[in-house]
């Protein structure tokens, strides 16, 4: 699948100048459209895409590209772009094991890479590199929020997450700040749609609280099945498990479930309150985590096409340090990896006016950076 798009016609952006970048600047989405994860992925273009009209920056083009949750098709699409579409800055995967597969050639190549979600611990580390930035976390940071927030209530936790580098982060995130006792460290296939095993599993535990983290089409299976079940040790996750997008499939089997985020509709900060309605008069739904994630990073590489050349790598790279933007988020900077320093909470799945969404209820970390910034020796 291929779209060609190029910005045009919405007014001012949010917290972002409309200034003309200094030159065209061309922008190589590569996302996941197709498939079970294909709900994260249109998030994640949508998102994108709103930054990019309200800017009204005619210099700007991105080209989208369908992943289909496929390593080797990123590979092959990231390749076309740098070399026959001469994309200046690649965006968009959503999946740790494809980005591990795509970033390092494109940054080798000379070329920015920008996150919108995917964020392994070794790019955060060892293999951080002065042209990738992250504009959503790194992938262990929810579930350090809610390894934190399990210590409140829950003395023997069931972990469970596929096994690729995202599931990986996501349990060692978790237990690092986890305090009690790990009943099962359970890893499962990617894209698996019966859990009819692990909830056996978790019945036999003993486990008085379940942490997943399940993205996209594998989490809406699972939850179907675990209420169905009948099993009714509690279920918590970070924010993608049970992010805005998979939470209409979910249905009631969400409601009360704690889950972490950086960001949730509301928010209340000024740029917050301009971005969930622009989104929904935009899609006619409501964002989610991967929607504003994309939109920030939008919003990061339109502040620094408003100041510096992409082609003058250093001055471009030095504006993307500066974050000049106003996020949904609120509180957003750079750590010295170029990974977010930014506050996250715990969140509650409720229904209002008959619409499954998430509403804050605590915060967890301020100002949170992660564990891998001291490894990266940039």
């Amino acid at each position: 699948m291929k779209n060609l798009l190029s910005a045009a016609v919405m007014g001012l952006a949010i917290g972002v100048t409309g200034q003309a970048a200094a030159e065209p600047l061309k922008i190589g989405m590569i996302t996941t459209l197709s498939g079970g994860g294909a709900g994260l992925g249109m998030d994640t273009r949508d998102g994108f895409m709103l930054a990019i009209k309200q800017a009204g920056n005619k210099d700007i083009e991105v080209i989208t590209e369908d992943d289909g949750q496929k390593p080797e098709l990123a590979v092959q699409i990231a390749d076309k772009m740098i070399q026959s579409d001469q994309v200046d800055i690649l965006t968009g995967i959503v999946w740790s094991n494809l980005l591990m597969a795509v970033a390092p050639s494109a940054v080798a190549q000379g070329k920015f890479y920008v996150s919108t979600n995917a964020a392994p611990a070794a790019l955060a580390g060892e293999k951080c590199n002065p042209l990738y930035f992250n504009a959503a976390y790194q992938n262990d940071n929810l579930h350090e929020a809610m390894g934190e927030y399990a210590n409140k209530d829950y003395k023997k936790m069931f972990i469970m997450a596929p096994n690729y580098p995202a599931g990986k982060d996501s349990l060692t995130g978790f237990k690092r700040y986890y305090k009690g006792e790990v009943a099962a460290e359970v890893y499962t296939q990617v894209g698996q749609t019966d859990y009819a095993a692990e909830i056996a599993q978790i019945r036999a535990s003993g486990a008085d609280g379940v942490f997943i983290f399940l993205p996209g089409g594998m989490g809406i299976a699972f939850m179907k099945q675990y209420s169905q079940s009948g099993v009714k040790t509690p279920v918590m996750g970070p924010g993608f498990s049970f992010s805005q997008d998979v939470l209409p499939a979910i249905g009631d089997a969400a409601l009360g479930v704690k889950n972490s985020g950086q960001w949730a509709k509301d928010l209340d900060n000024e740029a917050n309150k301009k971005f969930v309605p622009a989104f929904q008069a935009e899609y006619g739904r409501l964002p989610s985590i991967y929607a504003v994630q994309a939109y920030d990073a939008a919003q990061l590489i339109l502040s620094a096409a408003a100041k510096a050349d992409v082609k003058d790598t250093e001055a471009f790279r030095a504006e993307l340090l500066k974050a000049d933007f106003q996020s949904p988020r609120g509180k957003f900077k750079f750590n010295t990896n170029q990974h977010p320093i930014q506050d996250i909470y715990v969140a509650e799945v409720v229904k209002e006016d008959g619409v499954l969404t998430n509403k804050i209820i605590a915060p967890v970390f301020t100002d949170h950076g992660d564990a891998y910034a001291k490894d990266c020796k940039m």
